[in-house]
């Protein structure tokens, strides 16, 4: 089974994939990287890139499985808006490819991979560390959190299939 996490943004977007054979306790670390896009291009544009680069993931890694953060509301309403738009342009290259979509609230990868609901960045971030092998320096958060979202599928799998 091969997954890929994705924690959306327009500007910023965590992307990785994790392959797990039934052999594996957890999975291997295939890629991971954040994605960024310019804030001087006009929006559309951006949404564009975001597709795009989704497209060639999936393409090159032939993923089963999109984990994908479900979005809750902040307080600005613009950003939240253009990152649910984002998902959409997510979404729709995941179901294009046939990928089966499931969507994971911060509280649930929190607590799925530390035990702990209301676990901080850092204590995720170790937790990921401890998971999963990373042969490279990652310099946001962003692309922690995608691989997050992979772990979090793994890890409730079993029981997601009996659910649906």
């Amino acid at each position: 089974m091969v997954v890929l996490g994705i924690d959306p943004g327009y500007e910023r977007l965590g992307i990785a994939i994790v392959e797990k054979k039934p052999e594996d306790k957890v999975g291997l670390l295939l890629y991971s990287s954040c994605f960024k896009t310019s804030s001087t291009l006009p929006f559309e544009d951006r949404l564009q890139l975001l597709g795009e680069e989704v497209e060639r993931v999936i393409e090159q890694f032939q993923p089963n499985i999109l984990s994908i953060e479900k979005l809750f509301f902040n307080s600005n309403q613009k950003t939240a808006t253009n990152v649910a738009e984002a998902r959409g342009v997510i979404i729709y290259e995941a179901k294009r490819a046939l990928l089966e979509v499931f969507q994971f609230t911060p509280l649930q990868v929190k607590t799925s991979l530390s035990g702990y609901g209301r676990a901080s960045k850092d204590q995720l971030t170790k937790m990921v560390n401890l998971l999963i092998k990373i042969d490279k320096k990652i310099s946001y958060d962003d692309e922690y959190d995608a691989i997050a979202l992979c772990l979090t599928y793994l890890a409730n799998s079993n029981y997601l299939k009996t659910r649906r």
